[in-house]
């Protein structure tokens, strides 16, 4: 197979699947060498990156997928007759972030750091496929394990967990108390002068 011939068949099983595929599982089924087939997946998608196409392939962790570009999703729904999500709560963003930058997480630890129940909010994010169940910890009880979907990384349209911003850089309590005193020792305790 050319090279030529081997991307056009990367396009056909992408189009063919509706949903990601790994570049060792096309590798698999045009039986070549995966080296061979992943310059061809990359080439695809700097191909669709341009503005003639209303679709785009997207690599979403090792695999790659094909999908509509965001500015026809409008179109497509009204032809489909898709009613649109209703965008996510403050509290399932919430959930969603702490799940996302710690992973794999318990419904405990999360709760923990959000200092409420999160079970409705889990349950939602699950029916949504943003988030699933990773496995459990081996500990009493054998609590749930949740991580990040490849769902997950489609919606916040990012190719892999690498991608997400940094959180802030936190002051510890010592460095601020620290400030603090040296301002009081500077005379500048807020008192009236």
């Amino acid at each position: 197979m050319t090279d030529k011939e081997i991307k056009a068949a990367c396009e056909a099983v992408l189009f063919a699947c509706g949903e990601s595929v790994s570049a060792k599982r096309i590798a698999q089924a045009l039986e070549l060498d995966e080296k061979k087939v992943a310059p061809q997946l990359e080439e695809l998608v700097k191909d669709y990156e341009n503005d003639k196409h209303g679709i785009a392939v997207i690599k979403l962790n090792d695999s790659y997928l094909m999908c509509n570009k965001k500015q026809y999703g409008e179109a497509i729904r009204k032809v489909m007759d898709i009613k649109k999500n209703a965008p996510l709560s403050q509290a399932a963003l919430e959930v969603l972030a702490v799940v996302a930058y710690n992973q794999p997480v318990t419904k405990a630890f999360v709760e923990q750091v959000r200092g409420v129940d999160c079970s409705g909010v889990i349950g939602s994010l699950t029916t949504k496929n943003l988030i699933e169940e990773k496995g459990r910890l081996e500990l009493p009880g054998r609590p749930l394990l949740y991580g990040t979907t490849e769902n997950f990384l489609k919606c916040f349209q990012i190719s892999s967990l690498d991608e997400l911003p940094e959180l802030p850089k936190q002051e510890s309590k010592e460095e601020n108390a620290e400030g603090e005193s040296e301002e009081k020792a500077d005379g500048k305790d807020g008192g009236n002068e």
